[in-house]
């Protein structure tokens, strides 16, 4: 099969297009035919291997070279063959997953736990939007946010792949909802849901004197301390991202704000990622939500396999409103 392969650290164009080895999927293993993946910050970090710090922790990407070889996180495909222990599916099915690793190929390997049959009223394209972004915005606002229907919530960065479906995640739940974005994207905020938006090019959000029940921080560009402002004193402050930085950038924010955490009345948390890929249950919550018409991929651009290079240097801009995807 071909695959996009990261042997070293560097720019997007160190991505290498190779034939290797089709997987063989374990006992518990799905074999899926990859239809259409999605890049993201994760990716672009990690072939960067930046911040530097993360080298260092364990977990991270790796020393000197890279420890993930395939990247891309969010599939979306068919099931091509099924280890012997698996029952939930079998060669044909659609499905949509969140493997960590391993999108960036045509053919992918998944855990049955980490599989969930694709929403039917979404193509493979939409599909592949989903995992990852929509997992982390659900667990950064039910779980870590412990949203509760009629709270307010600010969401920082909420025309990103994160922000457009925390946007529609927490609307579904019954809050009231307040977007921070650039102008150029005010409309699309607003068109997914939001009560009001604020325009960060004209207006501090931490200086606006209103305050929030959950703050979900996708963007990282106001300081902890800052962003304290705006909670009611019960207020919870999900930190999701913040902007890249080759040493510490966004570690030391986040950091900071954690040590913080202690001293102060609101609850700092840091969103863990980790969990989306442990429960299929998450898939079939966000299914329901988009079957329902409550939650919808909002996608920027779709790039070919072959300009998967080209797709990640444009998410490495920062300046896409929404998904980036990739067809196969």
């Amino acid at each position: 099969m071909k695959a996009f392969v990261l042997r070293s650290y560097g720019s997007p164009d160190t991505l290498e297009l190779t034939d290797i080895d089709e997987p063989v999927p374990g006992d518990d293993e799905v074999l899926v035919r990859v239809r259409a993946t999605s890049v993201q910050p994760y990716d672009w970090h990690l072939i960067r291997g930046e911040p530097y710090v993360a080298r260092l922790m364990g977990g991270g990407p790796g020393l000197r070279k890279p420890k993930i070889g395939i990247l891309g996180a969010d599939v979306a495909g068919q099931v091509e063959a099924v280890g012997r222990n698996v029952t939930g599916f079998r060669p044909g099915d659609e499905v949509f997953a969140m493997p960590k690793q391993g999108g960036f190929a045509e053919y992918v390997c998944v855990r049955e736990s980490e599989l969930a049959p694709k929403p039917e009223s979404l193509s493979y394209e939409q599909a592949a939007a989903v995992p990852l972004a929509a997992c982390t915005a659900l667990l950064g606002l039910r779980d870590d946010g412990r949203l509760q229907p009629g709270q307010k919530v600010l969401i920082n960065g909420a025309s990103g792949g994160v922000g457009t479906f925390a946007v529609q995640i927490a609307k579904a739940f019954g809050a009231e909802v307040t977007g921070v974005c650039s102008t150029r994207n005010a409309d699309l905020v607003r068109s997914l849901g939001a009560d009001e938006v604020i325009d960060y090019t004209k207006e501090d959000f931490t200086r606006s004197g209103r305050r929030y029940d959950i703050l979900l921080d996708n963007a990282g560009s106001r300081p902890g301390s800052a962003c304290r402002r705006v909670l009611t004193p019960k207020g919870a402050h999900v930190i999701v991202g913040g902007p890249g930085g080759r040493w510490l950038s966004p570690v030391g924010r986040i950091f900071s704000s954690l040590v913080a955490s202690p001293f102060v009345s609101q609850r700092i948390v840091m969103a863990d990622v980790v969990r989306c890929t442990e429960n299929k249950q998450n898939l079939m919550t966000l299914t329901g939500l988009i079957e329902d018409g409550k939650v919808t991929p909002v996608i920027d651009r779709s790039y070919p396999f072959a300009e998967i290079p080209a797709a990640v240097r444009y998410q490495e801009t920062g300046r896409a409103p929404g998904k980036v995807v990739i067809t196969l």
